[in-house]
């Protein structure tokens, strides 16, 4: 089995598989980490071209987008170095990083997916102590219960997305 995302890509939505969704997401950050901040328009446009693509591609709705596809479309849109240079963020303009609750890695509310983006683990690996824990008695149900309402959700993205186990 493989798992796939649903994923709005140019407001159409898709269905990718997991490879794909994580090289197209990869390469949609680096060209938007190459434009200006307030160059919204572009990154649509990026987007929407992609969406045609798939289009093109994809002859049923419940076909999936395959790393294949995703490559050759990449081939086709060309470097992330063709729409300049990365921005350099200045030293002081750092963001603190903050625990927030995964809008795409999540078993029931998000909150193993978030501890593991802010430690930098896999989600998995959390979701086993969690359990382990819950079950041996050293972690009550109230306290993830209490992390669900506390922690807030990770703020939406232009390029959304849902699980779905295929």
């Amino acid at each position: 089995m493989k798992e796939t995302i649903q994923a709005n890509i140019g407001s159409v939505a898709f269905t990718l598989d997991r490879d794909a969704y994580d090289l197209l997401k990869n390469y949609l950050d680096d060209i938007r980490r190459r434009l200006p901040s307030e160059d919204t328009e572009t990154s649509d446009d990026i987007e929407r071209h992609f969406a045609e693509i798939f289009r093109e591609r994809i002859t049923s709705p419940m076909q999936v987008v395959t790393l294949e596809m995703t490559r050759a479309a990449i081939a086709r849109m060309g470097s992330p170095a063709d729409f300049g240079e990365q921005r350099t963020a200045p030293d002081t303009a750092r963001t603190p990083r903050q625990l927030r609750r995964s809008l795409t890695d999540r078993a029931l509310a998000g909150v193993c997916g978030g501890l593991a983006e802010f430690f930098g683990i896999d989600p998995l690996l959390v979701r086993i102590v969690t359990l382990l824990l819950i079950l041996c008695g050293g972690l009550s149900v109230w306290v993830y219960i209490i992390l669900w309402i506390v922690v807030p959700e990770a703020p939406r993205r232009t390029f959304m997305t849902t699980d779905n186990k295929r």
